[in-house]
């Protein structure tokens, strides 16, 4: 079996590289990334050894790059991680997100059509959903909530879905697409929450907060997450959409304490920045339907989870330490430093 994995050199792909090579040691895992500022070739210095993996270096806009890739390797299923991901982001440069997001998707579900595949999965986001309101506890996402987008990143990834579903339906494609609430874990990109602050705290450095970070997330072990992907592309049903949730909702600010606790470092560090526009309220996804079908559940505490991705930080130093430098330092101080 080959599965070929887009975006493979970030954050959520990466961990799954690691967990299909580790779980399917005779599987040949291809990994295809671009290597924009959130993709890190040193992340996959462990895989890259493993004469069971390839790294290709392709957009997933290419559409030239990627239909040699399928002629050569032949892959059986198809996995799309690749996205540009990050709202702030989307904000200040809608177009790429519209052009990766979208247009990149079309391009890998073109090649899959043209090559033939047992399964395309796109990884997308509970952010298409919109948000709830934070005095309602007892609403969640379901699969069956309407699309209500708030920012550019969010519309692309809800875009890229009904491209998806009108795929599977026009072509015949054997599609699947799962819809995760925020993962942390190892390897993620320090321009995200939990990262941030972290590196900050590290170094002593304040701890910028949007509004009063009253917002709540719910929160997924990357590892869970990877395990969630494992069974949709297995045993999942074509056509159907999974959403995957970690039961674990916390404010932003109580995330932010929480670190500063674990590291010993003074809440004197947070401070209030002026809030993200159309800042979404409460994400909150109810997983029943992986539950039911396939089994699966979020194995993995926030208190457990929140210490081992402390600990892989702590250990992990100039992972971290040679990304907060350059074009991402340029960008933090454009986000937070007038604000």
């Amino acid at each position: 079996m080959t599965v070929l994995v887009t975006g493979g050199a970030g954050f959520i792909g990466s961990n799954f590289v690691y967990y299909m090579l580790k779980k399917y040691p005779d599987y040949r895992v291809i990994c295809v990334d671009c290597l924009t500022y959130a993709g890190n070739l040193s992340t996959l210095e462990s895989a890259l050894k493993n004469p069971n993996f390839a790294f290709y270096k392709t957009n997933i806009c290419d559409r030239e790059g990627i239909y040699e890739i399928f002629a050569k390797e032949k892959p059986d299923i198809v996995v799309n991680f690749a996205a540009e991901s990050h709202v702030d982001r989307s904000i200040e440069g809608p177009e790429i997100f519209l052009r990766t997001n979208i247009l990149g998707t079309q391009v890998m579900m073109d090649a899959c059509r043209e090559y033939g595949i047992k399964r395309y999965h796109q990884v997308s986001t509970d952010e298409v959903y919109g948000d709830l309101p934070l005095d309602r506890p007892d609403l969640f996402f379901t699969e069956q909530t309407p699309i209500h987008t708030s920012s550019p990143y969010s519309a692309s990834k809800a875009s890229a879905d009904l491209l998806v579903m009108a795929y599977n339906r026009t072509y015949d494609l054997p599609t699947t697409i799962s819809r995760c609430s925020n993962n942390y874990g190892p390897y993620h990109f320090p321009e995200k929450l939990i990262p941030l602050m972290i590196a900050n705290a590290l170094n002593d450095r304040p701890l910028p907060v949007y509004g009063k970070g009253e917002n709540v997330r719910d929160w997924l072990y990357v590892e869970d997450h990877c395990k969630a992907i494992d069974l949709i592309i297995h045993n999942g049903t074509v056509g159907e959409v999974y959403n995957i949730g970690g039961h674990n909702e916390m404010k932003n600010i109580d995330i932010v304490k929480l670190i500063c606790k674990k590291l010993n470092k003074p809440e004197s560090l947070i401070r209030f920045v002026t809030d993200r526009k159309g800042h979404d309220l409460r994400y909150a996804i109810d997983p029943t339907k992986i539950h039911n079908e396939l089994g699966w559940l979020p194995e993995t505490r926030f208190a457990d989870g929140i210490d081992l991705t402390i600990d892989w930080y702590l250990k992990n130093t100039d992972w971290w330490e040679n990304i907060i430098s350059g074009e991402y330092r340029n960008y933090y101080e454009r986000m937070y430093g007038s604000r």
